[in-house]
């Protein structure tokens, strides 16, 4: 009984988060669970019942994963304690943080960051099943709204589960917003859950339309949920189908253009741009410019390993266009110089992209290599590698393309959603560059602790992951 209250707090909590600011005069926050309204505000079933309050619901699921959470880009996102995790980045801030933790590889299950992942990142599921029930129930809105809506709800939260799952391993998959359901249930397999996030993506796929609603790629569509699809195929080992899929973006050259110049890759308008994070205010920028930037040293909190820095080829334009450097006396420290801009400006230039066309040449190397298509890998390899500075790859083996793909991530997607991790991670090589080379890295370390506080909620979650 006393679990069930709990969870019923939090859920209550939750709802009157995303529903406190959505006011009949303006649409410009959530509404869309089932709690009585407060005053001068719209009931559940108005908010679906109008498409302005029905996209002002899903729009602001966008904006939680943008402010909260694990794919927010700032100082607590996995771009950050999980670059620390590995070896992409260093600590250098107060012992009390919590991002030593992830640093030393000393994590409990108790932990303030693991614990929050976790719980926002399932309350984000929470609404956008929400939108899947109420968008589905609503008897005026349109079909072609209804399937806009209930496509990006899929998306997110196929999303979500995708990066739960490479966290944490087998966690629930949630598709309800029944509470008592959801305080019983267990954790799926690794194969149930790739399974599920596949099923909930091509349905998100056959519901969207190939254009975006907006000029500034900020919503999903099509193309959006198939960036997303060619990533967890790769990750699943599912070769042909994330060749294809990568090859579905990669083929749409009237909306995705190449981009030579590496300094304009990262600007809200840049034309390889797949899906990005909306401000919530005219004028700000990405939180990743905001918390990886350093205008004066030492560091705050984190900096580019400077090994990391020091191992890239001579002549790679990545290495002098996105990266940059402060210095103190004899000391200097880098910082992941991407984005440019760090605080407010006039007018926003820079969103927090999530997705974006260099990834999915990376797939496609990888996932032709994997099938023997040699030449084909090499071709999309090198396209990343000249628009960096670089010669063709040296590669010649099926295994020294595989290899060089992976290398070539480390340096494209360095500092963007935790990519570092989880491709030593499904590659099995974590071991082999952490082991003896991170204070604290142990081979369980592959998987984060569930937090101690769901289990104790929960039993069905036990056992706890191994090593703690």
């Amino acid at each position: 009984m006393e679990t069930k209250l709990y969870l019923r707090k939090q859920i209550t909590l939750f709802k009157r988060i995303i529903i406190s600011l959505l006011v009949i005069s303006g649409y410009s926050c959530e509404s869309f669970v089932e709690v009585n309204s407060p005053s001068g505000q719209l009931s559940t079933e108005e908010v679906f019942e109008n498409k302005s309050t029905a996209n002002a619901a899903i729009s602001n699921i966008y904006a939680s994963l943008r402010d909260s959470g694990m794919l927010t880009g700032n100082s607590v996102s996995i771009t950050t304690k999980m670059g620390a995790y590995t070896d992409e980045l260093n600590f250098y801030g107060i012992s009390s943080g919590t991002t030593l933790n992830f640093y030393n590889n000393t994590l409990l299950p108790t932990n303030p960051q693991v614990v929050s992942w976790w719980k926002t990142a399932y309350y984000q599921i929470y609404a956008a099943n929400s939108v899947i029930q109420g968008v589905t129930a609503s008897a005026t809105l349109v079909t072609s709204d209804k399937n806009q809506l209930i496509g990006e709800a899929l998306f997110i939260r196929s999303l979500l589960h995708f990066y739960l799952l490479n966290l944490y391993g087998d966690v629930p998959y949630v598709t309800a917003t029944d509470y008592k359901q959801n305080t019983t249930i267990g954790r799926s397999s690794t194969n149930l859950l790739y399974s599920k996030i596949i099923e909930d993506l091509q349905n998100s796929y056959s519901l969207l339309p190939e254009s975006y609603l907006s000029a500034d790629r900020t919503r999903a569509n099509k193309a959006v949920v198939m960036a997303l699809l060619a990533r967890v195929y790769l990750y699943s080992r599912a070769w042909a189908e994330a060749a294809n899929a990568a090859s579905y973006i990669l083929n749409n050259t009237g909306t995705y253009k190449w981009e030579n110049d590496l300094s304009k890759i990262f600007l809200k308008g840049s034309t390889v741009t797949i899906w990005q994070y909306k401000p919530g205010v005219e004028g700000q920028n990405s939180a990743e410019g905001g918390s990886m930037i350093l205008l004066t040293g030492p560091p705050a909190d984190v900096a580019l390993n400077p090994n990391f820095v020091n191992a890239f080829e001579i002549g790679d334009q990545r290495r002098q266009k996105w990266i940059g450097s402060v210095s103190k006396g004899t000391s200097t420290w880098y910082f992941a110089a991407k984005y440019k801009v760090k605080l407010k400006t006039a007018t926003s230039t820079e969103y927090s992209i999530i997705f974006r066309l260099a990834e999915q040449y990376l797939i496609r190397a990888e996932a032709r290599a994997q099938q023997g298509d040699l030449i084909g890998a090499k071709e999309d390899l090198n396209k990343i590698r000249q628009n960096a500075g670089l010669g063709n790859t040296p590669a010649v083996s099926q295994q020294e393309i595989l290899d060089a793909v992976i290398r070539e991530r480390r340096f494209e997607l360095f500092t963007e959603s935790a990519h570092r991790f989880f491709d030593l991670k499904r590659t099995g090589q974590l071991d082999s560059q952490l082991l003896g080379v991170k204070n604290g890295w142990n081979s369980t370390d592959n998987l984060l602790p569930v937090p101690e506080s769901e289990l104790t909620l929960n039993p069905n979650l036990l056992p706890q992951n191994p090593g703690y």
